[in-house]
């Protein structure tokens, strides 16, 4: 399992704390790992996320650069990965299949959303012509 620098020290403080009260982020931090598109490698990759019922939401945002985030086009090609988020007492880890939202009413009500927790997303959008995806990640328990 792969993950840059920054991404690492985040993972590293996300298990250190069990998932709350991590950096800025808080307790609305989840780790997503996905398989490459291309590679094939686990990539983990640290997300601000909400609930909406029982599924996750995180958003493509990349701090609102011209591309999407290479996790975007890992979960297209690869659906199914592996959410980590914290609860009482600890983390727990889910198998869990991704939808990528990319335009429509439901990817502007779960981005608002999403802003509500971290409202740099609203900046993000301001600073890129792209249309920021949101990804819907839904426990696929066996």
């Amino acid at each position: 399992m792969t993950a840059i620098p920054w991404n690492q020290k985040t993972i590293d403080e996300f298990h250190e704390k069990k998932g709350l009260g991590v950096g800025m982020w808080g307790d609305h931090l989840l780790l997503m790992t996905e398989r490459g598109a291309k590679s094939g490698e686990s990539h983990t990759t640290p997300l601000v996320y909400i609930r909406d019922g029982d599924k996750y939401v995180v958003a493509g945002s990349k701090g609102g650069a011209p591309a999407d985030p290479t996790w975007v086009a890992n979960v297209k090609a690869n659906p199914d990965v592996e959410v980590e988020v914290a609860k009482e007492g600890g983390t727990e880890k889910l198998k869990a299949r991704a939808q990528v939202i990319a335009s429509g009413p439901e990817l502007d009500r779960l981005y608002l959303e999403l802003a509500k927790v971290w409202p740099s997303f609203l900046d993000y959008e301001k600073k890129t012509s792209r249309v920021i995806p949101v990804v819907v990640l839904e426990s696929s328990r066996d």
